[in-house]
């Protein structure tokens, strides 16, 4: 009995093993390809918010860290993303959110030039009701696009806002709560902007693509 318990215990264990270490293999093998995903995904979307002819950096490759509750929603740490022509600051996408949206946070990426003009918005997280507030999302609708190339000019706010509260945006049938939102969080990411724009531009980048060191560079 005590012979059998005991094989039946190394047969348990050894299972075991083999099914963490097939996990563990699993999960480095489709953890890089997730990854890689991801990045692609990462660059295509700020492909559409900068268009190509302002830079000639890899902009998901350059980037810096901010946290301010005023402008971006809440304290946590947002990425932003800087483009770069020659070397001379081009563009900042801005990562930020509105937790005012009807079913919740709202996040975006809102792109601003060296102009303090617009050149896209995107929604890349929300829970908005489909057939209304679902419109913030470009594949649903256009409607993000009626940013593209406004500012805050001299500072007037009050056309920053939807029509049906004086301004110049847009809201949908039946529901105002999420593009009042959406326009509230873009004209506080041009406000952010605008007051830090070169401080975004010099800081450290915390998104430079590491250097491997060969077997070669590593004998020399």
């Amino acid at each position: 009995m005590k012979d059998s318990l005991k094989r039946n215990g190394l047969t348990l264990t050894a299972f075991a093993l083999v099914t963490t270490g097939l996990i563990a293999l699993t999960h480095q093998f489709t953890d890089d390809k997730i990854k890689s995903q991801q990045q692609q995904q990462l660059q295509k979307l700020l492909g559409s918010i900068v268009p190509a002819n302002l830079h000639d950096n890899d902009i998901e490759h350059d980037c810096t860290e901010v946290s301010h509750p005023e402008f971006l929603g809440n304290s946590d740490a947002k990425k932003v993303y800087r483009a770069r022509l020659a070397g001379e600051p081009a563009a900042l996408v801005i990562q930020t959110i509105t937790p005012d949206g009807y079913s919740g946070n709202i996040e975006l990426l809102v792109g601003i030039d060296a102009q303090g003009k617009v050149t896209g918005v995107r929604a890349i997280k929300h829970q908005e009701t489909p057939g209304l507030g679902d419109k913030i999302d470009v594949r649903i609708s256009d409607w993000i696009l009626s940013f593209n190339g406004k500012g805050l000019g001299n500072g007037d706010e009050k056309n920053w806002a939807v029509k049906k509260d004086g301004g110049q945006f847009d809201q949908f049938t039946g529901a105002t709560i999420t593009p009042r939102a959406v326009v509230g969080a873009v004209r506080d990411a041009l406000k952010l902007s605008n007051s830090m724009q070169q401080q975004l531009y010099d800081a450290p980048n915390l998104c430079k693509v590491s250097k491997v060191s060969t077997k070669e560079e590593a004998h020399e």
